[in-house]
């Protein structure tokens, strides 16, 4: 027998967050999240997509056991200004039992057709800055810290519940060269970009450098992708509470800007040291070691992974990639980093993924959402 439970509590939202620990708990490459800060991403009072957005949160008992959870969501911002009558559904995780997996689903449609939606797509986040994709490729690799892991059968249920791919992300491994190893011409043609488009290089040494540009960075991510299918416009107030909440802790080093001759922005990326194998021995919970865990991993760490990329659209054909990457290359040198992981690229995005082409890469994980009419 298959139940549906809303949780509204703050001790039922608890259940919620911690249910993928019961369902992952024996595999290994299952990274998980920190408790707290999924709890705050999901209160209202703490995180200000929920100015435009709504979310409700359900988990499925199987004979009274839990079974699966699914969090059913409305962005108001894409369905009233952007015209799209999308229904939204995110945190999905269930056993391998299609009957589950369908009253999850079921449950995200009655709701989206209460609501006069036409079609539901998921998994994704509240917004375009959380998690989004279904795993579909590359289950022997560990989940990066702003993706979520999957069981490969997640895939068969939505498809045969009639569900459709809707969009799908591609995730690269890229290899850094050390120093003496270095394609010469990658640098030169690095430096002959700079001086044709009269480009400068910036970069930080403290979190207060950074924070006058964090709004252009933001504004220039909206120019990067908003031609894209899936991307919802990332508000001023989104922006104000990402600055506040997570500048301070990323390295100054990790940060690299280029401005044009007029001071504009045209091209930033930010990486971060990977803190997948540290979030596993963390478990959740920053108490009382996994603060130890992240800091340790924060400053000696052989591998980072790419979290933003943003390129001026006017300077996407004119090299300006190789200039932002070559800085890149430069930091991942002096920090001893050898290997990098990228976010999540839409698989159409091939101006973003044509950084890596000077590189040795591999594509190594694929992601999708899937979608359903109503």
């Amino acid at each position: 027998m298959i139940t549906l439970k809303e949780m509204k509590t703050s001790a039922e939202l608890k259940q919620f967050v911690k249910y993928p620990f019961l369902l992952y708990k024996n595999e290994p490459n299952w990274v998980p999240p920190i408790i707290a800060d999924e709890l705050d991403s999901m209160d209202p009072t703490k995180n200000p997509v929920f100015q435009n957005a709504e979310a409700r949160y359900f988990i499925a008992y199987k004979n009274g056991n839990p079974a699966g959870r699914i969090c059913a969501i409305i962005n108001h911002i894409e369905v009233k200004e952007q015209g799209k009558p999308k229904m939204r559904f995110g945190w999905f995780d269930a056993i391998d039992d299609i009957e589950v997996t369908k009253t999850l689903l079921d449950k995200v449609s009655e709701i989206g057709k209460a609501h006069n939606l036409e079609f539901m797509e998921g998994p994704v986040g509240f917004s375009n800055m959380e998690k989004a994709g279904l795993l579909v490729e590359g289950f022997d690799y560990l989940n990066t810290m702003i993706t979520w892991y999957n069981f490969s059968y997640y895939k068969d249920h939505f498809e045969q519940l009639g569900f459709e791919k809707a969009a799908e992300w591609v995730e690269f491994k890229i290899k850094i060269d050390p120093p003496d190893k270095q394609n010469p011409k990658v640098k030169k043609f690095a430096n002959i970009i700079a001086k044709r488009y009269d480009l400068t290089p910036l970069e930080f040494k403290t979190s207060n450098d950074i924070k006058p540009y964090v709004d252009e960075m933001f504004g220039l991510l909206n120019k990067t992708y908003d031609k894209l299918s899936t991307f919802v416009p990332i508000q001023q107030y989104q922006i104000d509470h990402y600055k506040e909440k997570y500048i301070k802790y990323i390295h100054p080093d990790f940060i690299k800007c280029v401005q044009d001759k007029n001071g504009n922005l045209v091209a930033f990326a930010i990486t971060m040291p990977s803190f997948s194998k540290a979030l596993k021995k963390a478990n959740g919970k920053l108490f009382p070691f996994g603060f130890y865990h992240l800091l340790k991993a924060k400053n000696k760490t052989s591998t980072a992974a790419f979290y933003l990329i943003g390129i001026d659209p006017e300077y996407q054909n004119k090299g300006v990639t190789a200039v932002i990457f070559q800085m890149m290359q430069d930091l991942f040198n002096n920090r001893g980093i050898t290997d990098v992981e990228t976010n999540p690229e839409l698989e159409e995005n091939k101006a973003i993924q044509q950084l890596w082409k000077n590189y040795e890469h591999e594509l190594h994980k694929r992601r999708r959402t899937y979608r359903k009419n109503l």
